[in-house]
């Protein structure tokens, strides 16, 4: 049997296991591009109280387990990496040529 049988009929988490605010999110990206942002909150955008989700944040370990799967880029650093790679990225101009910012894409 190979590791993904083991993995038929289940549901499973394929995340980083590791958590990051929006805030720290936009000041690491800032910090990446060597950019400063001033970031500014709208009270309406806010999620409201007793709302049904606090935090987002998707383990791995039960990937792991059935799979043997695990992030290339984790923690803090691996994070700062994949925000390294998306942002070479959308600085060359012939990817922004396919890259299709008014539709959304799945």
């Amino acid at each position: 049997m190979t590791s993904t049988d083991n993995s038929v009929g289940e549901v499973i988490n394929v995340g980083s296991n590791y958590e990051i605010s929006v805030g720290d999110t936009v000041q690491l990206i800032a910090e990446v591009m060597n950019s400063k942002v001033e970031v500014v909150t709208d009270d309406v955008r806010l999620r409201p109280d007793k709302s049904e989700v606090e935090r987002l944040w998707a383990g791995n370990k039960k990937a792991y387990e059935l799979t043997g799967w695990q992030p290339l880029f984790a923690g803090k650093d691996g994070f700062r990496k994949g925000l390294e790679e998306t942002i070479a990225w959308f600085l060359k101009p012939e990817n922004l040529k396919a890259y299709k910012a008014n539709i959304y894409n799945i």
